[in-house]
């Protein structure tokens, strides 16, 4: 082995690039690892705990293990008195107009994006907290998707809204000069 000064010097920056590079990964995964949750990973976790407070009021209390897709639909409809969103009723003269001009008896109820984004949560939060695996998940069950289907299609009608499914975007073609050039076959040798 060289105990040459050049050998010397190449060894200790190898070792400080080592050590600086082993500390800032430490630093980068003690920094995630103490992070704040962020907002998302908040509200899963306070719907999770209200999911859980409903189930323990629950006349008989429910045991998470016991939930079913059926009690999934009591709890959205139980929310559905918190609700802020105006859904007129067929005989309502404002049926099927997104700005009403005047006010309705109509009843105040959750809207269709909130409850299809509490749903994704508590679905999540149930696999989270190992309650069972996917086939058992409540939160994915048949009748819960039937429900928000329908709830998506009468407050679409009676607000006169259409959700319509996101496309994805697809990247625009090349302007047509580009395409021209990229065709043209490479220049003889010795041309410039």
């Amino acid at each position: 082995m060289d105990s040459t000064p050049e050998a010397q010097s190449f060894h200790s920056e190898n070792l400080n690039f080592i050590n600086t590079t082993t500390a800032a990964t430490n630093t980068a995964t003690t920094s995630s690892a103490s992070a704040p949750p962020n907002r998302y990973e908040n509200q899963k976790r306070r719907d999770w705990n209200t999911f859980g407070q409903y189930l323990r009021n629950h006349r008989p209390p429910l045991s998470l293990s016991r939930c079913s897709g059926a009690h999934v639909l009591e709890f959205l409809r139980y929310l559905d008195q918190f609700g802020k969103t105006k859904v007129h009723a067929p005989p309502c003269p404002f049926f099927g107009h997104p700005c009403p001009p005047g006010p309705c008896p109509c009843p105040l109820r959750q809207a269709w994006g909130s409850l299809d984004a509490l749903v994704g949560r508590l679905r999540a939060a149930y696999d989270e907290h190992g309650a069972g695996g996917p086939e058992t998940n409540p939160f994915g069950a048949r009748a819960v998707r039937l429900y928000l289907r329908e709830v998506r299609d009468s407050q679409s009608r009676a607000r006169g809204i259409s959700y319509e499914k996101k496309k994805r975007k697809r990247p625009p073609p090349p302007p047509p000069q580009q395409q021209l050039f990229t065709n043209l076959p490479p220049p003889p040798p010795g041309a410039s």
